[in-house]
């Protein structure tokens, strides 16, 4: 077995050099030891046009302030909390693209990895190590980058699937054993409950369930505990599945594919989320080529995939990367697992979201405000759920769209929806309550 030799992050980050392109590991294994070690080199003006690139990191994100101007260029995959001002303000940017190409980026070279930053388990007696919680497209990062750096951290649990890789596809070790990324779940509200109420309304026994983090994801796995024999195959999951799993509930029992198994390619959650999928022979941590391909989607029955939208307009069109012309998240695996989902034997297809944002403007509105990004288009959605209800929008034309879309808006939104509908197709249309 290959001998491991620890040096500091500080020493092993001089292998950047200017003009090259660093990938970063993802959400709870963010390599923090090495990118603060990476912008002290910055601030001493050792480094100019160095790239940086990750799907989305948890904490700190330095390498976006404006101070690194010409020093550090951030181009994500998706635009996460911690990185989202400085890319709305232009000192970051973004990549558009589904989740599942993002490996493909790399692997066929339109983003040469100089450089990898990862997080992995410690070895174990064969010299294999885990990439633990994201495998996401680090794992194509690691195959192809110049060099490879690691932090061994005995808090990254030892996951299964692709997340296994030998000591021989590292070049540089670094010790550090910080504890991961554990943010505290957010608090159920009671709108979000009626989402989950109508959500889970729609999920079947044996459903392979996607869903992601967030109070609605929960709140929608509270609601299941009577059904059977779920499945997951997901871009992630976190604590509200574990309930499930628990009780039997979640078994993977029906999947057509990786049958018996917790399939997703990142993770973020409580540490119980990671000591769960530690030596778990249940779980696969899959590269996201394969969670988010849709033929594989496809393959499992009754997939019921849920997402979630910034603004839908009363033809259906979905909005879920911007607001207006600022970006505010990215494409992500939306895409990947709607069109995954409508292809599956009795799958669901969902877009989930309150009717009305924090500031009390309705998230439906007669046309999606102007620079807002079509992330979905309006044959990709199906299944349209609010507090108010949940409504199949799949082979409907546009006005009666229009009617089931308004009858599940906020009942203050809709006399100005009624109103644009009327305004847009004409005096025949006429808008009654539910849609019909």
């Amino acid at each position: 077995m290959k001998q491991i030799r620890f040096v500091t992050a500080e020493e092993a980050v001089k292998v950047v050099k200017s003009g090259d392109r660093v990938h970063m590991s993802s959400v709870a294994v963010t390599p923090h030891l090495l990118i603060h070690a990476l912008v002290d080199r910055g601030r001493r003006g050792e480094l100019r046009h160095v790239r940086i690139q990750h799907i989305h990191t948890e904490g700190a994100a330095p390498y976006a302030d404006p101070e690194f101007e010409g020093i550090f260029q951030l181009e994500s995959f998706f635009v996460g909390g911690n990185v989202r001002k400085q890319t709305q303000a232009g000192y970051a940017d973004y990549i558009p693209v589904f989740l599942h190409e993002t490996q493909r980026l790399i692997r066929e070279g339109y983003l040469k990895v100089n450089v990898a930053f990862i997080q992995v388990s410690p070895p174990d007696k064969h010299g294999f190590v885990s990439l633990g919680t994201s495998v996401d497209a680090t794992l194509a990062a690691v195959e192809t980058a110049d060099t490879v750096i690691a932090i061994v951290n005995k808090n990254v649990p030892r996951a299964f699937g692709d997340a296994m890789i030998t000591l021989d596809d590292i070049d540089i070790f670094v010790e550090d054993h910080s504890p991961l990324y554990a943010p505290p779940m957010p608090p159920i509200s009671e709108v979000e409950y009626q989402i989950g109420h109508h959500v889970a309304a729609l999920v079947e026994d044996g459903a392979t369930l996607q869903m992601g983090i967030g109070a609605i994801p929960n709140a929608v796995l509270s609601m299941l505990g009577n059904h059977k024999n779920l499945g997951v195959h997901s871009e992630m999951f976190s604590d509200g599945i574990l309930p499930l799993v628990e009780s039997g509930v979640v078994n993977g029992k029906n999947k057509a594919i990786d049958k018996g198994k917790m399939v997703a390619t990142f993770l973020m959650g409580s540490t119980k989320v990671y000591d769960f999928i530690d030596d778990n022979p249940m779980v696969a941590m899959m590269d996201v080529g394969y969670t988010n391909r849709v033929h594989i989607i496809a393959q499992n029955p009754k997939v019921t995939a849920i997402n979630s939208a910034l603004q839908v307009d009363i033809t259906g069109q979905v909005c879920a990367d911007s607001l207006g012309t600022r970006f505010f998240s990215g494409v992500g695996g939306q895409i990947d697992f709607l069109r995954g989902a409508s292809l599956s034997q009795g799958g669901k297809p969902i877009i989930a979201m309150p009717s009305m944002t924090d500031k009390g403007i309705s998230k439906i509105a007669p046309i999606l405000t102007p620079g807002a990004g079509v992330v979905s288009t309006r044959a990709n959605i199906h299944w349209l759920v609010t507090e108010f209800g949940a409504v199949n929008l799949y082979g409907r034309a546009l006005q009666d769209r229009a009617k089931l879309i308004i009858s599940i808006a906020h009942p203050s939104a809709r006399e100005d929806l009624e109103k644009a509908a009327f305004e847009r197709f004409g005096p025949h249309f006429h808008f009654v309550e539910n849609g019909q």
